[in-house]
C-alpha cells in the first residue's frame, strides 16, 4: 500500500510503493483523491501545485517507487466516510454479485444504475461497494458500462488483478458478448461493422458518439443474429473487437438497426412499441464474459436478462 498522512485539510505527503511504479501522476491522484473533481486535480498539477520530490511535474508524469508526492491542501473524503446510499440499492446490488474471489467481484449489473459517481451523480456502483465492502482497500472499476446498458460488470480487490485485466483488455484476452434487440430484419450478411468513431458536443452539452471515418478511432463489432421477430424486430449478439463509448450502440444505428430504448442514438417510434409491450429500457446487455486468471486459468461466466426484458421478448413472440 502506499502510506499516507491522514486525509486533513492541510498537505499531504504520499510515498509512492514499488507496485504503484509507472502509473502516471495523473491516475495515481485521481484513484487516491475519491470526490475531488477530476478538473480540480488538473487544475493543481497544471499550476504546478503537486510536487514530487519537490520538483514540479506533468500529468504524463511517471511514478517510481520511493517518489514523494506532495499534495496541495484539497477536500479528501475519508475511506471510511459513509455514502449516503440507501439500504435497498445496497442488497440489490450484493445480489446481483455472480462471481467474487480474493482479488475479484464481477456483477450483474442492474439497468438504470451508474458504474460510478459524477455527471450530477453522488454514487454509483463503485462507490456503493466501497461501502458493502470496506475492508477492500484497492476497490476499482476494471471496466465501464453505460448507465442503461446490464450486464457483467468487472471490480478488481486488488490492484495487481486490475492491472492483469488492464493487460488481458488491451489485447485479445478478454472475450465480452453482448445481447441487444434492434428494430428491423438484421440481415445475416451483416456479420461485423467496422466504422470509425469519434466524439462530438451538442449545444446542450451533452456527449455523442458518431462515424467518423477522417479522425475517429478505429472500430470494431462482429454481430450474430440470436432471433428474429419477423420484419419487426432482431435480437442480436454483439462483440466489441475495440472498446469504445458507446461503440455497439453506433455501430447498430450506422448498420441501420437501432438498439430498442436508446434515447441518444434510437428511433422513438420503434421505442415506443416496445415500451407499449412493457419495455422501459435500454436492451442491451453484457451477458457472456470469459477472463483469463493470473493463474492461468479461464474465468467463463453468463449472466440472465432481467425480469422486464424477458418478459418483452416473450411478448414479441406470442402469436397476434
Amino acid at each position: 500500500m502506499t502510506t499516507t498522512t491522514p486525509p486533513t485539510p492541510g498537505v499531504q505527503l504520499l510515498e509512492v510503493s514499488p507496485e504503484y511504479a509507472g502509473q502516471r501522476i495523473d491516475n495515481f491522484l485521481l484513484a487516491r483523491l475519491k470526490g475531488v473533481p477530476k478538473t480540480l486535480i488538473y487544475r493543481i498539477l497544471r499550476k504546478g501545485e503537486v510536487r514530487v520530490n519537490k520538483g514540479r511535474i506533468k500529468p504524463e508524469y511517471k511514478l517510481q517507487a520511493g517518489d514523494i508526492v506532495r499534495v496541495p491542501p484539497v477536500r479528501v473524503p475519508e475511506r471510511d466516510e459513509p455514502v449516503p446510499l440507501a439500504q435497498g440499492l445496497l442488497q440489490r446490488l450484493e445480489a446481483s454479485i455472480v462471481f467474487e474471489d480474493k482479488a475479484l467481484i464481477v456483477i450483474n449489473k442492474p439497468a438504470g444504475i451508474a458504474v460510478h459517481g459524477g455527471s450530477g451523480l453522488t454514487f454509483g456502483v463503485i462507490e456503493a461497494f466501497r461501502q458493502l465492502r470496506p475492508d477492500c482497500k484497492e476497490l476499482e472499476l476494471v471496466h465501464r458500462l453505460d448507465r442503461d446498458t446490464s450486464g457483467l460488470l468487472m471490480i478488481a480487490k486488488k490492484r495487481s488483478m486490475l492491472r492483469h485485466l488492464h493487460t488481458a483488455l488491451r489485447g485479445d484476452g478478454v472475450d465480452k458478448r453482448y445481447m441487444a434487440l434492434v428494430r428491423g430484419n438484421w440481415a445475416s450478411s451483416i456479420k461485423q461493422v467496422r466504422a470509425s468513431l469519434g466524439k462530438s458536443n451538442l449545444r446542450s452539452g451533452e456527449r455523442m458518439v458518431e462515424v467518423d471515418e477522417e479522425e475517429g478511432k478505429e472500430s470494431v463489432t462482429v454481430f450474430k443474429v440470436l432471433r428474429r421477430f419477423g420484419d419487426f424486430a432482431t435480437l442480436i449478439e454483439a462483440k466489441p473487437i475495440t472498446g469504445r463509448t458507446h461503440q455497439i450502440r453506433v455501430h447498430t444505428l450506422h448498420a441501420g438497426h437501432c438498439i430498442a430504448g436508446d434515447t441518444k442514438y434510437g428511433d422513438e417510434g420503434f421505442s415506443k412499441e416496445i415500451r407499449d409491450l412493457g419495455g422501459k429500457r435500454l436492451f442491451l446487455h453484457a451477458y457472456m464474459l470469459t477472463v483469463p486468471l493470473p493463474d492461468g486459468g479461464e474465468l467463463k461466466l453468463q449472466a440472465p436478462v432481467d425480469e422486464m426484458w424477458a418478459k418483452t421478448v416473450e411478448r414479441l413472440s406470442a402469436p397476434i
